[in-house]
């Protein structure tokens, strides 16, 4: 018996899918480059979407990746909680296994990459412990050697508070030691040119999958953040025979706030199709609107005003609904107002701007943040976690706000009552400090840098205490005051990107499955 058509309603559904507005161009842009073959000239095999933050492009990512799954794709969606090239091959080979397509040889060459690089990291502990000495200068040292062997980014801010020199001096002689550990050259590869081993088993697998599927489709997002160590690695890939064939049927899309090194992709425009995102046009930002149930003009028209379009703040103003322009505020009212306005209820206000405060939120650091009284938190919890302005990239990554939102919350919360900020920032530091020194407990050293979550635990105990220190100077580059009084620009919690936080993104690394979101 032949399939019923879908009705006009389901059809509608399925377009507006997730209240997903606009960027029509765009999805047809899209939709229509997988309709042609790709030996057609019309064909791309590229596509970079960039903008400002807040404009729409994860949105849009994901809607394209839709596209592709209802076109039969075999797809996967990375973004910067990736922190390496092999964290995002990891990272595919889980999603196509959850699409029913496992990839058994990238996942047995990953697996052996994992184990010689923990026992290069910990041999190249003990060989500088021993250097060092036990004392905590000592092991700052041993672990800034992995940093200049390039093994562990994630202690990059640490490095800018040693002697450079004396790190360079050592690195070879560290180098040699790692490498007369290790058991043989494929070992040695595998740990300091990861890259080189597993692509070709990743192209393979990707060979291998094509013949079962039309389309192949992988979307990276935050390509502002990952396109240090992506984009060399990708045009390699995907334009020269160094690693292997890649299946013409594979598509690649990225988004960043950035458009692409033309002098890498400047001479591909036939192969690549550059997606600059503006903001959204009045009638986009109206329908958007009109979605959400926000159709009294006066309210619509606010709301165009304090947005000028932008994707995110659109949404977030509409969230509430709200059905009354009245009391507005001055034209000069600030964005948290403007981010806030509609939302009445003083404990989810308080909430939202507390929340603010750390980098990443789970129902712990909730608590930590956030004076709530317990048969209320969950529900305020919910709340938060459901506002367009905080993202839950699922992928086991933990829910963050967004940057153009955070940014002059943070602000505004800083200049309101400097020692309150202070003293809230000193208050979650004592928090993730309680929750390091649990975690651990009886353990030795070498161990606790090993663990990705003590790490996670560690940064953010620090990251606090700077935010809330006193004369304290950002490290090795941007040397300004993270002290209340200092400039406007200081620090993240002020709006500005420093070099601390921005180190981060080298270190991100994906946390081990089953830890709470």
């Amino acid at each position: 018996m032949a399939q019923s058509m879908p009705s006009m309603q389901e059809l509608i559904r399925q377009r507006t899918r997730a209240g997903f507005v606009g960027r029509a161009d765009e999805r047809s842009l899209f939709r229509a480059n997988l309709a042609t073959r790709p030996h057609d000239e019309r064909h791309r095999f590229r596509f970079h979407v960039h903008g400002n933050a807040g404009v729409g492009k994860t949105f849009l990512l994901r809607e394209w990746e839709q596209i592709a799954r209802e076109q039969g794709a075999l797809t996967a969606y990375v973004d910067d909680s990736a922190g390496s090239v092999p964290e995002v091959m990891a990272e595919i080979s889980r999603q196509f296994a959850l699409q029913g397509r496992r990839l058994k040889d990238l996942d047995r060459v990953l697996t052996a990459h994992r184990e010689r690089r923990h026992e290069a990291e910990l041999a190249a502990l003990a060989t500088q412990s021993e250097e060092a000495g036990p004392s905590a200068s000592g092991r700052m040292v041993a672990r800034a050697g992995l940093v200049a062997l390039g093994l562990v980014p994630v202690v990059g801010p640490l490095a800018g508070l040693l002697d450079t020199e004396q790190l360079a001096d050592g690195t070879d002689r560290l180098r040699e030691r790692v490498m007369a550990r290790l058991r043989n050259d494929e070992d040695v590869q595998l740990v300091f040119a990861p890259e080189e081993v597993l692509t070709p088993v990743l192209l393979h697998e990707l060979t291998e999958a094509a013949g079962s599927v039309p389309w192949i489709a992988l979307f990276l997002d935050t390509y502002e953040l990952t396109a240090p160590y992506l984009d060399s690695w990708l045009h390699t890939t995907m334009t020269t025979d160094r690693y292997g064939a890649m299946p013409a049927t594979t598509v690649v899309a990225t988004a960043g706030q950035r458009p692409l090194d033309t002098t890498r992709w400047g001479g591909l425009r036939d192969f690549v199709s550059d997606v600059p995102l503006a903001p959204f046009t009045e009638a986009e930002s109206r329908g958007l609107l009109a979605v959400k149930g926000v159709t009294a003009e006066p309210v619509v028209e606010e709301v165009l005003r304090l947005t000028g379009g932008l994707p995110v703040l659109v949404s977030t103003l509409a969230e509430s609904r709200p059905t009354d322009p009245d009391d507005v505020g001055d034209p000069s009212a600030t964005a948290v107002d403007r981010f806030l306005k509609w939302e009445r209820d003083p404990a989810r206000r308080a909430a939202a701007l507390a929340c603010a405060l750390p980098r990443w939120l789970d129902g712990d650091v909730f608590r930590a943040a956030v004076d709530c009284p317990e048969d209320q938190a969950e529900a305020v919890y919910d709340w938060l976690r459901a506002m367009p302005f905080v993202s839950d990239r699922g992928g086991g990554s933990r829910p963050r706000y967004h940057d153009v939102v955070r940014a002059p919350m943070l602000r505004a919360e800083r200049r309101r009552s400097p020692r309150g900020w202070a003293e809230r920032q000193r208050r979650l530091a004592r928090a993730f400090r309680q929750w390091r020194e649990e975690t651990g407990a009886g353990r030795d050293a070498e161990d606790l840098w090993a663990d990705e979550a003590w790490r996670e635990l560690r940064l953010a105990e620090t990251y606090h205490l700077l935010c809330a220190g006193s004369g304290t100077r950002c490290p090795r580059r941007c040397g300004t005051s993270s002290t209340p009084a200092g400039p406007a620009r200081a620090w993240p919690c002020a709006g500005h990107v420093c070099w601390w936080t921005r180190a981060r993104t080298r270190t991100r690394r994906r946390r081990p499955r089953g830890e709470p979101s």
